[in-house]
């Protein structure tokens, strides 16, 4: 590695000195502690006062050519250490400037600190020579000098201050209202780490989500700027954030190095960066670190409450975390995929009994599976393990907000409504950017038949999930509220951006049913079908959809394939409703609808507003049960 600067002049700006040849930095004649790259970068800058030193030539000089090291991270954690030995801002900087993607330059008068005198000193005044002045002519001149020089003094002062108040005003950047963290990238060299790198992406976005005073976008969204090419501030406004957090993960053994950098959205600023190095016994706790530290940068303001859940951590063995990634990483709808996660997360917990997170993704995992849609165990042999594995989840942590939100979702499909609204108010206050649970109490108010109040929740999760909640949740509560055309119109959207997102295609060929148009709901059921290797729920909207095209028979056929599948396994009693009120056969129907109430079927939450059920609103049996089920208010 070369040296900095091959000056040996030992040199000055404001309080401090610096001597390339001794490799020494002082402030007020005491030294400080800068060595190794971080000071060779200072020393060039200094050399090149007022000019720009490209990252090239910071790369080429102070970068040896068979260096292995990520030269990018190694001059930002160089930069970032000069900066804080300074005192020194990137937002308003007195020392060393950043112009953005190109390099830095040091901006602070420098001068030679031999020089015989500090060339902003007032010069001294000749020795007079020859006869005296006369006293008086001595005194004038005196007091016009001593007079003449406080008004330069004064008037170089407050240009000063004024140059200086302007310069920070100018400068001074908009505050910091929202971040999206990118993907970390896997540096490990080995491709089986990826999914510590996507883990750790995700632990770090929930941790950042606890602070309320922050809008911290979802991993969904973030996701898919995986190996971009495209800049900071094109990512940043696709996400409509602030700042960005992006940041790399090496594994060695059970050793993880951790990269984090703040990008300013607007400018492509990189105004704050720290690598950190621990036991991989110690993540929770660095990924806690990480998040203060991004929090403290971005001068956002933190709870007590919202600074305790941040700050608390605790040692957990690699292959304890390791099988819980793995599962948060399993990301498919297909039955398969869900007991592919619930066996990691059970594996997790055999691992180790006291890992709270484990329990509330196993409660998910489990609640998912046994959804009409997916085709899996019926929900009386489900939602014990379900509840177990909560109230598990909140005993070891009674501040976790997933659990929360797990347990409110029990209560809505279990009918018991007040204490559902409570869990879900809670699960937001304890993580006020989960877009799930703002989802969650969206559908709580569609129950109830509050379309205004739950599209504006929907609203803030869009906030929160740009690209993937992106109008599906909308376009949603629209067809519950009967805006049929405006409901196409949002899910269409969605579909054109991402095709196969199977929730909108089943939203949308409902919304098709309920505009008139039945034969185009045909083909978009066709296709979920099909991509859900034909589950019940999948089975139903497709029956439903012939049914009302005034294909019968066909709807029939249909219908007999759900009784062939349940014969073999479970198929919700909610699956044949659809099409049996599709077909006008009434009495079928509420044979059923009373089945689902002894079985508490989760369907049932809908019945105050979804339009299938508008045949037999006028009807007192459907009004009884209304009552019954408890949304007859």
């Amino acid at each position: 590695m070369s040296d900095a600067t091959q000056s040996p002049a030992v040199r000055r700006f404001g309080a401090f000195e610096i001597n390339p040849q001794s490799g020494e930095l002082r402030k007020n004649g005491m030294r400080l502690r800068l060595s190794g790259q971080p000071f060779q970068v200072l020393a060039l800058l200094i050399e090149r006062a007022g000019d720009l030193v490209t990252r090239e030539e910071l790369q080429s000089k102070l970068w040896a050519a068979d260096t292995f090291v990520d030269f990018d991270h190694g001059l930002n954690n160089a930069v970032a250490r000069i900066r804080e030995v300074l005192d020194d801002s990137s937002d308003a900087p007195r020392y060393v400037e950043t112009v953005p993607r190109r390099g830095y330059r040091f901006i602070a008068p420098v001068i030679d600190a031999a020089s015989s005198r500090d060339p902003l000193a007032p010069a001294q005044a000749p020795a007079e020579s020859g006869p005296a002045a006369h006293p008086a002519a001595s005194r004038t001149t005196a007091s016009s000098r001593l007079i003449g020089g406080v008004a330069v003094l004064a008037v170089l002062a407050a240009g000063l201050a004024l140059y200086y108040g302007r310069r920070v005003t100018a400068t001074r950047p908009p505050a910091i209202k929202s971040l999206a963290v990118l993907p970390l990238k896997n540096l490990s060299g080995d491709l089986s780490q990826e999914y510590l790198a996507d883990g750790m992406t995700e632990e770090l976005i929930g941790r950042l989500s606890m602070i309320s005073g922050l809008r911290v976008i979802s991993r969904t969204p973030t996701m898919h700027f995986k190996d971009t090419q495209l800049s900071a501030p094109e990512i940043a406004k696709a996400l409509n954030v602030d700042a960005l957090v992006e940041g790399s993960v090496i594994r060695d053994g059970n050793r993880v190095r951790v990269h984090a950098q703040l990008i300013r959205a607007t400018t492509d600023e990189h105004f704050w960066s720290e690598e950190y190095d621990r036991e991989i016994v110690d993540v929770l706790a660095l990924q806690s670190e990480i998040a203060q530290a991004v929090a403290r940068r971005v001068e956002v303001t933190v709870t007590g409450n919202e600074r305790a859940r941040l700050v608390a951590a605790r040692h957990v063995a690699p292959e304890v975390y390791e099988s819980y990634l793995k599962g948060l990483l399993v990301k498919g709808l297909s039955k398969a995929d869900y007991e592919q996660r619930i066996a990691y997360f059970e594996e997790t917990i055999r691992k180790d009994p006291t890992f709270a997170p484990a329990y509330a993704a196993l409660a998910s995992a489990y609640g998912d599976l046994s959804t009409s849609f997916v085709g899996g165990p019926s929900p009386d042999a489900v939602l014990p393990k379900e509840l177990r594995a909560i109230q598990k989840a909140l005993e070891l942590d009674p501040g976790l907000a997933e659990a929360h939100a797990l347990l409110a979702e029990t209560y809505k499909d279990s009918w018991r409504w007040a204490e559902a609204e409570s869990e879900f108010k809670l699960a937001l206050e304890l993580n006020p950017n989960d877009p799930s649970a703002h989802i969650g109490l969206a559908n709580w108010l569609v129950c109830q038949g509050r379309f205004d109040e739950a599209l504006s929740w929907s609203q803030r999760a869009r906030e929160l999930d740009p690209l993937e909640v992106s109008g599906m949740q909308n376009g949603w509560i629209l067809f519950e509220a009967r805006r049929y055309d405006e409901a196409v119109r949002e899910l269409r959207s969605v579909l054109a951006v991402h095709p196969e997102h199977t929730f909108a295609q089943f939203a949308l060929g409902h919304s098709l049913i309920g505009s008139g148009h039945p034969d185009e709901a045909i083909p978009v059921f066709e296709k979920i079908v099909s991509s859900m290797q034909r589950s019940p729920g999948s089975i139903e909207g497709l029956a439903t959809a012939h049914a009302y095209a005034g294909h019968r028979n066909e709807a029939l056929r249909l219908v007999d394939e759900l009784k062939r599948i349940q014969a073999t396994r479970h198929v919700s009693t909610g699956a044949f409703i659809g099409p049996y009120l599709a077909l006008g056969d009434y009495e079928q129907a509420f044979a059923l609808l009373e089945r689902g109430y002894q079985d508490h079927s989760g369907e049932l939450q809908y019945l105050k507003v979804d339009p299938i059920f508008d045949p037999i609103r006028a009807d007192p049996r459907f009004k009884d049960l209304l009552h019954r089920v408890g949304l007859d208010h």
